[in-house]
Order: structure tokens, then sequence, then C-alpha cells
């Protein structure tokens, strides 16, 4: 069977993430001799393939259960006290977090966030999206799941819009709130490509430098310039990638474009392949998304069948461009663009050294763009409409509308496309947070700002976002939410550099000893020194924004930290040091307490 799996995908080495995922789906988890034969199957070593399976989440080389059941650790489902989910399904099925039950059936694990912020506590069960648990719906889910052995029975309320359909049959609800002119407008299929093949693939760059189209996943590197790189790099064999794998806590904006707009964004791929020179587009797709593949891959088939894709794309002789969603496992820091390759690549989400970058040498070595999902589809729109018309939206610096993900403590979570420049208090009347204390802007990489910022504007200019928005209320407590992120850094770091992989544990441990009431006012000194340290000197951008809970919470909220701290003994002696627990295993050894003097 494994044979067949690796025959089925051309025994193609870059393909071994679809390998690795299908062997899994036949036998529950990938057995060292499974290794071995995939290893045989695609000519590659035995440690590659097993690095494959021990780096992604969602992979196993030990047997799980016939249903997996992996319950989201976001901070915005603590804030719905998923807790207390946790314990119910940890009641009813009778194992802990990690575990699976004695008759094989069911395994239970944590991940971090799946897509679902604004509709949690939330799991994936077998794949399939679970929203609104609360504990006393626990029992029934486990009964029916039990006597029906399909998860997608789960599935009783069809979600909105395009959830309903058949190919993605989800209970998952859009919860779009506000649409834009950009994302959310109509769009006559083809207009956008037909416009763009009329003119030369220099031109086409040219409008989108026209427009200022910035990239949206929230450093904003201009999307013209990366085209335009990569179009004058050498070789003539050219990659175009769409980052799908919105991981960062908080953001579920690129699902609701993959299930309502899909098209918008294989047009803009599809114009970005003309531009570069590009014959081939990858969607990577995020693993939490897997239900809605089949339903894209069913649309890339229409738009094939419509000359949309393929040869002569809309009838442009020499134009040829197609695309295929590649899947991921579960891994953070494949939002990193050279993990994301990796990953590609069939190998290990670790992110490469640069340069070159990956417009020099990406996939494969070749000339490689990638853009998020929000990026090519206001590219999509630039050709349609116009640069001029895109660029008299936003902000002089932050043109177009942006999408933003609403979480957390607000009356009107969802996904809203607002132009880019309003405040942070407009934004919050707009989603109905009139009182938070805080908002994390651009998720835990992000900035958590107080409330004698929030006349600061969105955008690139002031407060860039990759979308993420999360709303901390008055009740909340600062300090925790800050260690919930950054628990989630250090389980999502990669281990490739010591900075990130030791200095994140550093920061979350020095946090929970000032939290636990134990800390001292160096202490705070010692956190703003590790997290310089550790932004400045880690290999990639997971490592270089994954202090940012601590670092920026510490600038805005200092007094929180303060008033946890301790006051040094006038002796001089840490009173953090506990004489009798350092004495605990003695006194258990001799079997008496020790003499005062």
């Amino acid at each position: 069977m494994v044979k067949e799996v690796a025959a089925r995908y051309g025994k193609d080495r870059t393909r071994m993430m679809d390998i690795v995922r299908d062997v899994q789906a036949r036998f529950g988890h990938i057995s060292g001799a499974a290794m071995d034969i995939i290893a045989r199957e695609v000519n590659s070593h035995r440690v590659e393939v097993e690095g494959v399976v021990t780096f992604y989440a969602f992979y196993s080389e030990k047997p799980n259960g016939r249903h997996v059941i992996r319950i989201t650790d976001c901070v915005t489902a603590r804030m719905r006290h998923a807790e207390e989910v946790v314990e119910a399904f940890e009641k009813e099925l009778g194992i802990k977090v990690g575990g699976t039950t004695p008759d094989g059936q069911i395994t239970l694990e944590m991940t971090s966030c799946i897509g679902l912020c604004d509709q949690g506590p939330a799991a994936l069960i077998d794949d399939v999206p679970v929203t609104y648990i609360t504990p006393d719906k626990v029992k029934g889910l486990l009964r029916h799941l039990r006597e029906s052995g399909d998860a997608t029975t789960l599935v009783k309320t069809l979600g909105e819009g395009n959830n309903a359909l058949d190919l993605v049959h989800s209970m998952v609800i859009n919860n779009i709130r506000k649409r834009g002119d950009v994302i959310f407008a109509s769009l006559e299929a083809g207009a956008s490509i037909k416009n763009a093949i009329a003119i030369s693939p220099n031109e086409v760059i040219r409008s989108v430098k026209t427009a200022r189209l910035r990239g949206r996943g929230g450093a904003g590197f201009p999307a013209g310039m990366k085209w335009e790189f990569a179009r004058n790099a050498a070789g003539k064999r050219k990659i175009l990638v769409c980052n799908a794998d919105e991981g960062e806590p908080g953001t579920f904006k690129d699902r609701v474009i993959l299930t309502e707009v899909p098209g918008l964004l294989f047009e803009g791929m599809t114009v970005a392949g003309y531009a570069i020179g590009a014959a081939e587009g990858l969607l990577y797709l995020r693993g939490e998304y897997a239900y809605l593949k089949p339903y894209l891959d069913h649309l890339l088939e229409q738009r094939r069948a419509k000359k949309l894709l393929g040869k002569s794309v809309a009838g442009k002789s020499g134009f040829d461009f197609d695309i295929r969603v590649q899947l991921g496992a579960g891994a953070y820091v494949c939002g990193e663009e050279s993990a994301l390759i990796r990953s590609c690549e069939g190998l290990r989400g670790s992110p490469r050294d640069r340069p070159p970058f990956p417009v020099e040498k990406g996939y494969l070595d070749l000339p490689t763009v990638v853009n998020n999902v929000e990026t090519l589809c206001c590219a999509a729109r630039v050709l349609e409409k116009g640069a001029g018309w895109f660029a008299q939206i936003g902000s002089e610096q932050s043109s177009g509308t942006k999408l933003f993900s609403v979480s957390g403590d607000c009356r009107r979570p969802g996904v809203y496309e607002l132009p880019f420049g309003m405040t942070l208090t407009e934004f919050l009347r707009e989603v109905g947070g009139d009182d938070a204390q805080a908002v994390q802007v651009g998720g835990p990489s992000g900035t958590c700002v107080d409330r004698g910022q929030f006349g600061r504007k969105l955008g690139f200019e002031d407060l860039p976002t990759g979308g993420s928005m999360i709303v901390i209320g008055p009740q909340r407590d600062i300090l925790a939410v800050a260690s919930a992120f950054m628990e989630f850094f250090v389980e999502e770091s990669c281990g490739w550099c010591a900075p990130c992989r030791i200095g994140n544990v550093l920061i979350q441990e020095r946090l929970e000893r000032i939290r636990a009431g134990k800390g001292l006012p160096e202490d705070l000194m010692y956190l703003e020194d590790l997290c310089t340290t550790v932004k400045k000197t880690s290999r990639c951008g997971l490592g270089q924004t994954s202090p940012n809970p601590v670092a920026t919470t510490l600038q805005n909220f200092r007094k929180a930290y303060e008033a946890k701290l301790l006051s040094a003994r006038e002796d001089g002696r840490q009173p953090t040091f506990d004489l009798r627990a350092a004495l605990s295993e003695a006194v258990r050894v001799q079997g008496r307490e020790p003499v005062a003097h």
C-alpha cells in the first residue's frame, strides 16, 4: 500500500508531504517500516522521511486512535473557558491530553490556533472543524462519533455561504462583518487575467508598483518590486507560491477568502505568474484547512475547463500556467517564506539562511515569488480596476483595504474589510470593543497596545498588522495573556537556532516567576535584555518577533509587572529562596526536621 501511495505521486520526493499524509490516513501513523519503503520509493534517505514525520504536528510515528481530536489552545479559546472543555473531554474519555483510549478508538491532543478564533472553543476532529464547543456538548459529540464512526456526521448545521456546499459541508460560519471594495466585491471570472495579458509582463509589474501594493503579511514589502526581482533573476523557470499558512493566533481571514472568493485568489496567482514568467503556481494550504481542499481542487478543474488555467491561458499563446494545492501539516514556522518553500519541497519546514533570497533561489533553487493570499487578491483587483483606483483607497503609505480577523473581548468578532488609516479607537467602535484595556495588533508576534495609544493608525506607517486583532478586555490579566503567547512560541520554534530554542524558554520561565509573585525588580531588566538578544540573534522571523508578547507588554503595561514584584530584603538574601523546600529531600531521607539555631 505504501508503494501504491508513492506511485500515485509519481515517486516524486518533492511530494513527500502528500505521501506521508496518505500513508498516515491509511494506517493511523507512519511506522519505521513505512518510512524505509517511502525512502526507497522516492530515492531519498530514511533520515529525510523521519525528519518530515517528526517535524510536523499532524504526523505521528506512533499509532493514533481511529479518530484524532485536536482542541485549539488559542488565547481567545482560553478567554471562553476552553480549559473546561478540555477537562470534559478528558473525563468522558478517561484519558489525559496526549493519550489514546484503551480501545484504540480516540486520541486526544491540543493544538495551536486552528483559524476558528471567532467561534471557539473549537476542535478539529479527523480534520472536521467543530465550533462553539461547550462542556455539556462533549458527551453527545463523543457518543455520536463512536456510533457513526464518521466525523463528518457531527456537522448538523451548515455554515452560511459556500460552507453549505457539498464539497465543503462545514459548520464554520464566515462572520463577514464588513465588506469593502477590494476583496469582497463582485468579480467577473477572467477579467483581471484578460487585462493583464493585453499588456506586457513589465507593464503588469509597473501597474502593481503604481498602485503601491504592499505585501499583506505584515512586513509590507512592495509586491511589484518582489515580482520585478524574480522576473529579472537568472533562469527561465520561475515559481509562484501562495502562502495560505495563516498560523498566527487570532488570524482567520484567509479561511474566509478561500471559502467565499477563491476565484479572486486564483486570478491573482495567474496574473502574478504572467508577470514573473512562471508556469507553475503552488497554493500552500495550512493543514487545519484540509476540509477546503476538495472544493479548491474542484474550482481549479473548472478554471482549466474555462481555459483560465493550463495551456495558452485565456487564449494567450505562450502563456502556460497552472496551480496545485500543497497541504501543510501543522507547523507555524512554515508561515516564514523560506520554511514554507522547504515544506513544498517535501522537507522539514526549517527556515533557510538569507541571502540568497527566494526571488533568486527559492523552490528547488529556482527564482520564486512568495505572496500571501490577501496580497494576490489585491493584485487581481489592481489589474481589473486599475492602479489609480486602488491607490486612492487607504492612506498615502498604505494603499487599499485591509482584512482584519477580529476576536477576543468584543461584541462583534469576525472578518472586517476596512481601509488603511483608521485609528484604533475607530476600529474598536466598529467591532464593539470600546472598553478594551488593550489590543494585540498583528497577533502574538505583533504589538500589545494600551489605551493611551488608541489614537494610533492602522497602517504600515504606524501600526502594521498581518490582520490578527485580539481585543483584550479590562477583566483580563495582561501577564497571563503574554504568558499564553510565549507558550505558543516555545512550542512552535523549529529548534534550529539557540537564541529562539533556548531564549524563549528563559523568557517564559522568568515571566512565570514574576506571575507567581517571586520576581525581583532586576528581573525586568533581565527580561528586556533577553528579549533584545533573542530578537537580534535569531535566524528567522519567528525568533525575531517571538519576544514581542513580553517586550511590548513590558513597555506598555509595566505597572502590571511591577505590581507582582517582591522587594529586596535588607540582609541581601533572595526573597525567592525557600529554605524549607531546598531541604525537603534531606528531611525526607533523614526522617527529622533541621535544628534551628
